[in-house]
């Protein structure tokens, strides 16, 4: 559906645009209808149509805003974004939609690093010049937490603190093209499968990069009626979001070293090392023991952007979960007000 403004008048659309390790994230600040619901979940459920009433309705132009933003001539295929909305209660500092080409996700690392940073620039926050500002955020799976660096009067980093990381398999077989691999299968506000790219006969890099979106997509349809990828305490949560392919890399200062290309959604991947999923990445190297609270991964993606992450004291990745923090830098690349002429007969956009 095309969305139709007022009869003579252009569709407009406010965004401000950074990019946190390379990945995107265009956030709606003006031109987005209300969207109704009394949380953040509540919202996701009635803008994708299920959960909708005759009081609180699906908005008719939510997701035509969503197509245009992420489909050219005005976005790309690999755009990602969010929808500002109020937080459930006082206690936090802003909500966010999260939105990709193929519809709305639970959770977003790279997302939540990119709205500390603009909550900060944006005087929403209010930041030492020196020192730490906390800029709490209601997304669909939950509150978490921006932790935003200061230095100097700049933001010179932010950490993200997910909500619970937990895994409920190490050594799932899945059968591929490739033969049958051993996926772990980890929640972090989404569910993640991860395998090593050795094991499918590949490494992690833009040559083979094709490879790599195809296997993750196959990968991902074939966990689709797994009991391992369902939430138990929160359904909306169940299905995997994206699949992690890794490499080994030699230790770096001591610290565990990993390069990853993240393959989400329908065959969407993440430029940055993947916020959500470092934390599912934490979770699955605490059950193996192979990390311990306190100490750090480096996080690398596929064009070498870095993110350093690390478990929290206490928690069970197989229980309750364990609390993971992700650092990362996120950079405005722009402001934009994007058009839609009511005679621009691509309406939308497309993708190719």
């Amino acid at each position: 559906m095309t969305a139709q403004p007022t009869e003579g008048e252009a569709l407009q659309v406010d965004t401000v645009d950074y990019h946190t390790a390379g990945e995107p994230f265009r956030i709606v600040v003006a031109g987005a209808p209300v969207i109704p619901g009394d949380t953040v979940s509540e919202r996701r459920a009635i803008a994708i149509g299920a959960g909708g009433t005759a009081t609180a309705p699906r908005p008719s132009t939510l997701d035509d805003i969503r197509q245009l933003l992420t489909r050219e001539p005005r976005g790309h295929a690999g755009m990602y974004g969010g929808f500002l909305v109020p937080p459930d209660d006082d206690e936090a500092d802003l909500g966010v939609l999260f939105w990709h080409k193929d519809g709305y996700s639970t959770a977003c690392g790279h997302g939540t690093i990119a709205l500390g940073a603009w909550a900060v620039d944006s005087g929403l926050v209010t930041a030492p010049d020196y020192g730490v500002a906390r800029v709490r955020i209601d997304v669909p799976s939950g509150r978490v937490t921006a932790l935003v660096h200061r230095a100097a009067g700049r933001t010179t980093g932010v950490t993200f603190r997910n909500v619970p990381s937990w895994v409920s398999e190490l050594k799932l077989p899945v059968e591929t093209s490739r033969g049958t691999v051993e996926v772990a299968v980890a929640h972090s506000g989404a569910c993640y499968a991860s395998v090593p790219a050795a094991a499918l006969g590949l490494s992690v890099s833009l040559g083979q990069l094709s490879e790599l979106t195809a296997i993750g997509r196959e990968i991902r349809a074939a966990l689709a009626g797994s009991p391992a990828v369902r939430n138990p305490v929160d359904p909306r949560l169940s299905g995997v979001y994206g699949v992690i392919l890794y490499d080994e890399l030699p230790s770096a200062d001591g610290r565990l070293n990993q390069r990853n290309v993240t393959v989400f959604a329908d065959g969407q991947i993440d430029r940055s090392p993947c916020g959500s999923g470092t934390s599912a990445r934490l979770a699955i190297l605490a059950a193996e023991q192979r990390l311990v609270p306190g100490e750090e991964l480096r996080h690398e993606s596929i064009v070498g952007t870095v993110f350093g992450g690390r478990v929290l004291a206490g928690g069970d990745p197989w229980g309750d979960g364990v609390v993971t923090e992700v650092t990362g830098t996120a950079h405005r690349t722009g402001e934009h007000r994007f058009v839609l002429d009511p005679q621009d007969t691509l309406g939308a956009g497309f993708l190719l």
